[in-house]
């Protein structure tokens, strides 16, 4: 069984420049998530600063300053695991592509 370019196998549930689209816009939105998260961290500690500054924590203990600076420190893990979580579809996906046309060739020999 012998393939030119041009003859298409219609045993593939799948479009391979579909695929490889999708996995690329994954990964580019996965950038664009950690761009995000970063860009919400750098707020969240200014407006923490400029709060601190003006006098806003005066009146509060260091457990609530502490608390505070939890929640700025914990907001970017998010972005992290949805960060991991689209580059490795990205991948994923390409692994996937990649095994099935090797199964493939493997099959016709």
């Amino acid at each position: 069984m012998t393939e030119t370019k041009n003859e298409k196998f219609m045993g593939t549930y799948f479009d391979r420049d579909s695929v490889v689209r999708v996995s690329r816009w994954a990964e580019i939105l996965s950038w664009v998530v950690a761009g995000v998260y970063a860009l919400d961290l750098l707020l969240a500690v200014g407006v923490f600063v400029l709060q601190y500054v003006r006098g806003f924590w005066a009146g509060l203990g260091p457990t609530d300053v502490f608390t505070n600076l939890l929640y700025i420190v914990e907001r970017p893990f998010r972005g992290v695991v949805y960060f991991i979580a689209l580059q490795a579809i990205g991948k994923a996906l390409l692994i996937l592509m990649d095994m099935e046309d090797n199964t493939r060739r493997a099959a016709r020999k």
